[in-house]
């Protein structure tokens, strides 16, 4: 905290990262292998382990795995101005798929503009050599856990 009682970025980070998907419990997330990475104002980082239950029935990564993924690190970013006290409605989300996903992937995610009840996102699928696999923007309604 600040000296006027502000959470300041690594200590809304820190709290949010000790309470599950930052901040939330998200059951599906973990039964992917979703991992959390970092959470900052207006950004947020995951990790997906391509594990063979995720490949589609070519071995590469299922795109349903990796929309939902950049759909929970996007939401993530949407909240990321308050993620133990604000929750999110997916409004809408489009993807574009550029490549086969066949390693680890990070999954990074911004606001790209912030009103008051609703966020718009935009991020990207990378695999590990940093190239896109997919990318992806949302529109977000925000709302108070």
């Amino acid at each position: 905290m600040n000296a006027v009682g502000i959470s300041t970025a690594p200590d809304l980070e820190a709290a949010a990262l000790a309470r599950g998907y930052f901040g939330i419990d998200v059951p599906f997330m973990s039964h992917i292998g979703l991992e959390p990475v970092s959470l900052a104002p207006g950004l947020a980082r995951t990790r997906l382990p391509m594990h063979p239950h995720l490949a589609n029935s070519r071995g590469h990564g299922h795109g349903g795995a990796l929309m939902s993924a950049l759909d929970f690190t996007l939401s993530a970013a949407a909240r990321s101005s308050n993620p133990l006290g604000l929750g999110v409605v997916t409004i809408e989300m489009s993807t574009h798929f550029l490549a086969s996903a066949t390693t680890d992937l990070l999954i990074e995610a911004r606001v790209l503009r912030a009103g008051a009840r609703t966020v718009f996102c935009e991020g990207n699928v990378l695999d590990s050599a940093g190239q896109a696999v997919c990318t992806a923007r949302a529109v977000f309604k925000l709302i108070a856990l």
